[in-house]
């Protein structure tokens, strides 16, 4: 214990006088939530729209206001087709209704009447969002005007109602699964970074050439950086839930539970990295890739996984964000589900508790080697 307890006195002098480890833990975290918080919307978007109408009959007017007064439309009166299509090609509008003058004449008659939509095709979403807010004000507008009882209605109308997000903001789910992100850089990067330095100055093989035990090495750096990331854990749930306001339905006791099990993950991922490679460009490399972006593109938080080619799916599942991102956005917008909680949990121990014991193999095996050649110096002294 007096051995363990001098090398993690050690490392957190190291951390105190290295401020690029308060940095990753503090400042990165801050900068990322920042850029999630802001930077990054799934909502929908208000879109500028050219409206044309060839139709006199003053009832249509009302169908051309209504797009004015659509708080996702900010829309552009037009006078001819040509100046729609320019306004398109120049990116001035993302699309155009065009009203034709026979509009209201079929809809008198009880015929099906026509609106040409034209959407910019090279932003696939923006697109979308043209046609379906085009089409939702047109019929908001046609069952509350004089044409309305006109048409067949359908037998089955449908009343949705919202769970767990009924505001549909999606910074909800954006922010608290931003901290899975940041917290496999934290635990990645820190570790990573940090042992291969030591490596690059020499202070690893001096201290495996002394009399200290493979465990005491392991928990020495172990204990330290995940105290640090947990207080790094705190500072980022502080941010979601006081500063952000982003509702928490969960437990806080579970979410440090669980989140601890996903850091002790991500630390035996940077210390195996730390310990295969010895360079510090090398392994912030290695760490980016092994961490930042299959945690970005493959844990279920800005792409669904069901979506993903059948390979990508099957490849999710060794990776521990995938778990952390369901769990976390379960805990922040749901509550405390058992069996999400339970089946992240079980998989982030074992996941962990491999790479704990793949780090104190590695750890082992540099010991005896450095004793090893040790040994033999001494003896080619004599």
């Amino acid at each position: 214990m007096k051995i363990l307890l001098s090398l993690i006195k050690k490392e957190v002098k190291q951390i105190l006088r290295d401020p690029s480890s308060i940095i990753i833990a503090f400042v990165l975290p801050l900068i990322s939530i920042l850029i999630y918080m802001y930077g990054i919307n799934l909502d929908s978007v208000r879109v500028t729209m050219g409206i044309k109408n060839d139709d006199p009959n003053p009832e249509v007017a009302t169908l051309v206001k209504s797009f004015g007064h659509s708080k996702y439309v900010n829309s552009i009166y037009f006078d001819n087709v040509g100046d729609i299509e320019t306004a398109i090609a120049r990116s001035k509008i993302k699309g155009a209704v065009i009203i034709p003058n026979d509009f209201s004449t079929k809809l008198a008659r009880g015929q099906n009447a026509n609106l040409l939509i034209i959407t910019d095709g090279s932003e696939v979403n923006t697109a979308n969002y043209v046609q379906s807010y085009a089409l939702a004000i047109a019929n908001s507008w046609l069952s509350s005007s004089k044409y309305a009882n006109l048409i067949n209605h359908p037998v089955v109308n449908s009343e949705i109602r919202t769970w767990y997000n009924p505001d549909l903001n999606s910074h909800y789910f954006i922010v608290p699964g931003s901290i899975a992100i940041t917290m496999t850089l934290i635990g990645i990067l820190l570790t990573s970074l940090v042992v291969a330095r030591e490596w690059e100055r020499g202070t690893m093989e001096a201290m495996l050439s002394t009399s200290v035990r493979p465990i005491h090495i392991v928990l020495g750096k172990y204990i330290p950086y995940f105290i640090l990331g947990m207080i790094s854990l705190a500072f980022n749930i502080f941010l979601c839930i006081v500063i952000f306001q982003v509702p928490f339905r969960g437990s806080y006791f579970i979410l440090l539970l669980v989140s601890s099990l996903f850091l002790f993950t991500s630390l035996g991922i940077g210390l195996n990295i730390s310990s295969l490679l010895k360079n510090q460009f090398l392994a912030s490399m290695v760490a980016m890739s092994a961490g930042f972006l299959p945690a970005l593109m493959l844990s279920g938080l800005m792409f669904p996984i069901n979506s993903m080619p059948v390979f990508f799916q099957y490849l999710t599942r060794i990776l521990p964000p995938r778990y952390y991102v369901s769990f976390i956005e379960s805990e922040f917008m749901t509550g405390t589900v058992p069996e999400i909680v339970i089946a992240n949990a079980l998989y982030l121990t074992i996941l962990g508790l491999i790479l704990f014991a793949a780090v104190y193999k590695n750890t082992s095996m540099r010991l005896e080697t450095v004793n090893h050649k040790r040994l033999s110096d001494e003896g080619a002294v004599k």
